[in-house]
């Protein structure tokens, strides 16, 4: 909230963002085990550290694909709703069976509406930082409490976490600081094309939305197999739009 209002700087959020990472496991959450792609659990019985360091990797990694996201109304809230409803099915599914997780999904789903009714273009309530991170945040939480589903997370949130690790590979091979803000972003090349915020979103939604119905309907292989198509229909998709953007720009 004191971001929103004096702009901190990035090393602070990324420490704060570590601390409310690590109050998670202080709580007493644990990743016990990750599934392996191939068949079976991969068990991190050597103690809390390997957990500590993969939960913090992974809460940090969905705060701010999350807040990176929020560039456009409607995007985050719309993007994190599809993301708790599919953590809500998964956790109502006999294999899981976490009713209490279920129950919490709920709310955020009726939270998240509740939200994103105000938040379509033209916004009259934004997210700002704290409320896109709070989204990223109780998301990585939510799918290690239920049952360790953090793949199933993973490949739902799947775009966001593409774009925000295309965009940091861009930013460090221009020389960039990976946290100076600009308009790499997929929403915003997307908008310098000429797309509506209502185009993009049901773009971001349809998307998210399909990805969700293959994570809650395959297995371990098909999740890798789904997100390997994922991300190279994600680098195709920007080397097309990368490409029109540059002859849209040569014309003017």
């Amino acid at each position: 909230m004191i971001d929103d209002y004096f702009e901190l700087d990035w090393r602070i959020q990324l420490f704060l963002q570590v601390c409310a990472a690590v109050i998670v496991f202080i709580g007493g959450a644990k990743i016990e085990y990750i599934t392996n792609p191939m068949g079976g659990l991969i068990y991190l019985d050597t103690g809390l550290l390997p957990s500590l360091f993969l939960g913090i990797f992974w809460i940090v990694l969905l705060m701010n694909s999350m807040n990176w996201i929020d560039g456009i109304d409607g995007l985050s809230g719309g993007v994190a709703l599809i993301a708790v409803l599919a953590i809500f099915f998964l956790s109502i599914k006999p294999e899981v069976n976490q009713p209490p997780v279920g129950i919490i999904t709920m709310i955020l789903a009726g939270s998240f509406l509740g939200f994103l009714i105000f938040n379509f273009h033209p916004a009259k309530i934004i997210a700002g930082t704290s409320g896109a991170m709070f989204m990223g945040f109780i998301l990585a939480a939510l799918s290690i409490f239920a049952g360790t589903k953090i793949a199933t997370t993973l490949l739902v949130l799947s775009i966001a976490v593409i774009d925000v690790l295309s965009v940091m590979i861009q930013r460090i091979r221009s020389g960039e600081s990976v946290f100076v803000s600009d308009r790499r972003h997929l929403h915003h090349k997307l908008l310098e094309l000429g797309w509506s915020h209502r185009k993009i979103n049901i773009f971001f939604y349809a998307t998210t939305a399909l990805v969700a119905f293959v994570a809650l309907n395959t297995r371990e292989i098909g999740k890798v197999a789904t997100i390997v198509l994922v991300i190279l229909i994600m680098f195709l998709i920007m080397i097309v739009i990368n490409k029109k953007i540059n002859e849209k720009s040569f014309r003017l």
